[in-house]
């Protein structure tokens, strides 16, 4: 509503321009004032808006009362200003006119400095809103997300990249072209005698200059912070760390308990032990995860310190949502794909995989995966169908079920609270299937930038991320409660832990010192098999550890023997096995997995 009155306003400043400057209203002319006026209006409105307001994501929808009011009278003040400058304009020169030579060379320089330099602020502000909005992206994920399909992303995502790329960038660039872009030279008139200033030339060189400074910065600026030039090196560089050390889920031996376990996984989104507080190991004032933390003393945790809380060490592929569930699912990093694999395609998502799902399904079980946002998102649809061919109950599915309207969408669908709800449901119908069955299901409220917060949860702090953290704990540890009390849940394993490190980077940033603090993932096994809740600290704590190391943790979570303990790359970590990271070394082995794998190239990308 407020992008549609502010474009409103600006065509109506644009046609007041047109009455009353224009005399010969050409139709030609006419277009162009009205398409120029237009988009200027609404820059420097949403310039002034941005810049000397302070307002985040101007036009959301989420805005509302006095805010919409007083943007729509800051758009006519803007309007105003911008009509009697113009005007002034009309009636006064400023410059004095001067045959033009070389005219198309003179519109050649100036359309490629204005190119030049637009381009340059987009790589700019790409990169700063990249970074801010989503943290320490890696260029592997960039490069993978750019090969993966985005349907159900959060729609304030693209609000926050169009207003802080597209229209910085073109606000930007109107400046610039209005400064640079006169066919005028400054003179002065001194005792009656014309002085050129600042001549023709002089102005286009030092668009030019200034252009093309901006180009290289900005691309610079781009390629430093995204590490490309490491991640190309890297690629010409091939390793065979993947081939020498992987084991083969297909033909390593897996033996099940004659009574096969049921398997509950929780992805909790950025659930960070930094949420702790500093008294017990995290890193904020107030313990924001307080239900979860006193779960830790019901199931076994993997910590990279010498006690709880701790977590796996970050690796490479590994760092968002989508790359940590295959992580897990495989025991393999996610790797940029090459020609033949764009991991969108419902054949063609790392075929030569054999995933967890596979393995459950050869086994006889039940399986549904569950999010709140829509599986297509980073092709994870067709990961879950030709990997165990789960039941997949997204945004889309809860629609087509009539549990929500067609129309209904919060933040990246549906709310948690509605996402435990509905896994209850689902629960109860896998366990009268009577099959073994695994649920898997994916947290959001927690999600960068701000998390969503529900209207019924406290709002016992300022930051808006920070209630959602602490309700969404609750949440998740109200769910496993209901759970225990269910008949199935003597014979069910439940694995709950954070997909990768918080994105919600003004958040950390508020930390003062959190550089210093080695940040980790919660985790934690309730009910795993047999006495493996009883295993010693020395393989508990300590560990030097990776998310595709839960791809056998899991399985003997729920009693099955691996032979050799481990699967892809992944370690069983209740085994006495030391994991690629302890065996190499946690920057060796990351090293290694950035390099180019000819072995995943043409065995796990393709079949």
């Amino acid at each position: 509503m407020i992008l549609g009155f502010s474009v409103g306003i600006a065509l109506l400043i644009a046609l007041a321009d047109v009455f009353v400057n224009i005399k010969e209203k050409k139709p030609g002319k006419v277009i162009h004032t009205l398409f120029r006026d237009t988009i200027l209006v609404f820059l420097f409105h949403f310039g002034v808006m941005k810049y000397i307001f302070k307002i985040e994501n101007v036009y959301s929808s989420a805005h509302e009362g006095a805010y919409v009011f007083n943007t729509i009278s800051f758009c006519f003040l803007t309007g105003a200003v911008y009509f009697l400058l113009n005007t002034l304009c009309q009636k006064f020169s400023l410059g004095e006119d001067e045959p033009v030579k070389m005219k198309h060379g003179n519109r050649a320089v100036k359309v490629l400095s204005s190119v030049f330099f637009c381009l340059g602020t987009a790589a700019l502000t790409g990169t700063i809103w990249g970074k801010d909005f989503f943290g320490d992206l890696t260029p592997d994920q960039i490069l993978i997300n750019l090969n993966s399909p985005t349907e159900g992303t959060d729609a304030s995502v693209y609000i926050s990249g169009v207003e802080n790329v597209v229209l910085v960038t073109a606000l930007f660039t109107a400046i610039f072209i209005i400064l640079t872009s006169t066919d005028k030279k400054l003179v002065l008139t001194l005792k009656e005698k014309a002085v050129t200033v600042f001549p023709r030339i002089a102005m286009r060189t030092a668009s030019m200059v200034i252009a093309l400074s901006i180009l290289i910065g900005g691309c610079g600026f781009g390629i430093q912070e995204f590490q490309l030039v490491d991640l190309y090196h890297s690629y010409l560089t091939a390793s065979t760390f993947i081939e020498d050390n992987f084991a083969d889920p297909s033909t390593v031996k897996i033996t099940f308990p004659e009574k096969k376990r049921n398997l509950i996984h929780i992805y909790l989104e950025s659930m960070e032990n930094t949420f702790l507080s500093k008294e017990l190991g995290g890193f904020c004032e107030d313990n924001l995860i307080p239900h979860l933390y006193d779960l830790l003393k019901e199931g076994v945790s993997f910590s990279h310190d010498k006690k709880l809380p701790g977590g796996f060490q970050e690796s490479t592929g590994a760092g968002w949502s989508v790359a940590s569930m295959v992580n897990m699912g495989t025991g393999l990093p996610m790797k940029v794909p090459d020609k033949q694999n764009q991991y969108g395609d419902a054949e063609n998502f790392l075929p030569g995989a054999t995933a967890i799902g596979d393995i459950l399904k050869e086994q006889g079980y039940e399986q549904t995966v569950m999010f709140g946002a829509n599986a297509d998102f980073g092709g994870l649809t067709y990961y879950f169908q030709s990997h165990g061919d789960y039941t997949i109950i997204d945004h889309k599915e809860v629609k087509k079920r009539g549990y929500v309207p067609e129309n209904y969408k919060v933040f990246w669908g549906y709310e948690d609270d509605k996402l435990y709800e509905y896994a209850k449901d689902e629960l109860t119908r896998l366990y009268e299937t009577g099959k073994p069955f695994h649920l898997m299901m994916e947290t959001a409220d927690t999600h960068t930038p701000e998390g969503y917060l529900s209207p019924s949860a406290p709002k016992p702090y300022d930051s808006k991320y920070a209630n959602a953290v602490r309700y969404s704990q609750e949440q998740t540890v109200e769910f496993i409660r209901w759970i225990q009390a269910q008949p199935f849940y003597e014979n069910t394993t439940i694995v709950v832990i954070g997909d990768h490190l918080t994105m919600a980077k003004k958040f950390i940033e508020s930390l003062e010192g959190i550089k210093k603090y080695h940040r980790s993932c919660y985790n934690l096994i309730i009910n795993p098999a047999g006495d493996l809740g009883d295993i010693p600290e020395e393989r508990r704590f300590s560990r030097d550890w990776a998310v595709f190391d839960m791809f056998p943790t899991i399985l003997a979570s729920i009693g099955c023997e691996i032979e050799g303990d481990r699967l892809g790359i992944g370690t069983n970590l209740f085994s006495e096995r030391d994991t690629v990271f302890e065996e190499f070394g946690v920057d060796y082995v990351n090293d290694e997995l950035v390099k180019r794998s000819n072995f995943y190239n043409f065995n796990i990308l393709i079949k």
